[in-house]
């Protein structure tokens, strides 16, 4: 009998090592496969995490693709475009000021849009290229904006932008800023789209042109522009030497327009 219960003991001691040991095989695959949920997080509450994560992507996606030149409509019910005066290197500042100001005071009905339209350039100086963003109107802001029925500005609103740092007066009599023509804005939102990425260099020479070139060994030679090759910043310019045409490629900074008198 107590041979028989010894042997009892040893069948439910095997059998509560091996239990132990399944358990703890399962816990180690769980904790491979699914790290958070041994860290007390559902497969649910994951989900969801990776849903809203997913979801702020896109809302972020979607801020950087939006254009407000060309995805909004170029006038809008009951708004009209204006020019405002600000000081010069002050643009973008007044801009981001302004808006930060609309939203705070929540006047998003009577200020809309508000432009600096601006210009990507891309420089190649001895094999080294530098890209650089200018204004395209120096000193002017554009801010898209609902006025009184008797063409003044509200109160509220004349405040806002005047008391900004950097903000002069609005195009126009005072008071009463003058609304810009169709054709005028139509140019300032195309002038305003966002400016691209990989902008090439901007070349003021074609084919044709007479050009003196400025650096080199061929230095007050004058000649004439065969081929731009933008890509490359180089201007393939006709030299005569010896009284023959030779072609000679030149980086464009390396040449001027016109011939210039000896």
């Amino acid at each position: 009998m107590s041979e028989s219960n010894n042997n009892l003991e040893s069948t439910e001691g095997s059998s509560d090592a091996a239990s132990k040991s399944l358990k703890r095989g399962v816990e180690a695959r769980r904790a491979v496969e699914r790290p958070h949920e041994v860290q007390g997080v559902s497969t649910q509450a994951l989900a969801d995490n990776r849903k809203g994560k997913a979801g702020e992507k896109s809302k972020l996606e979607q801020t950087e693709t939006f254009d407000p030149a060309t995805d909004l409509p170029m006038f809008r019910e009951g708004m009209d475009w204006f020019v405002l005066r600000v000081a010069s290197n002050k643009e973008r500042a007044v801009r981001q000021t302004l808006l930060r100001k609309v939203q705070i005071e929540g006047m998003e009905a009577f200020v809309g849009r508000i432009m600096v339209p601006t210009e990507k350039t891309k420089t190649l100086k001895g094999g080294k290229q530098k890209v650089t963003e200018s204004m395209l109107y120096p000193g002017y802001v554009f801010v898209e904006m609902r006025l009184e029925p008797d063409g003044r500005i509200p109160q509220d609103i004349f405040f806002l932008i005047k008391e900004t740092d950097g903000v002069g007066d609005f195009v126009g009599t005072a008071g009463r800023p003058t609304p810009m023509a169709a054709h005028e804005v139509e140019k300032m939102l195309f002038d305003s789209r966002k400016p691209e990425e990989a902008p090439q260099v901007k070349m003021e020479f074609a084919k044709g042109d007479k050009v003196t070139i400025k650096e080199g060994p061929f230095q007050n030679y004058p000649g004439e522009v065969d081929e731009v090759l933008p890509e490359k910043g180089l201007v393939r310019v006709l030299v005569t030497i010896f009284g023959r045409q030779a072609p000679i490629e030149l980086e464009y900074w390396q040449i001027s327009k016109g011939v210039d008198e000896v």
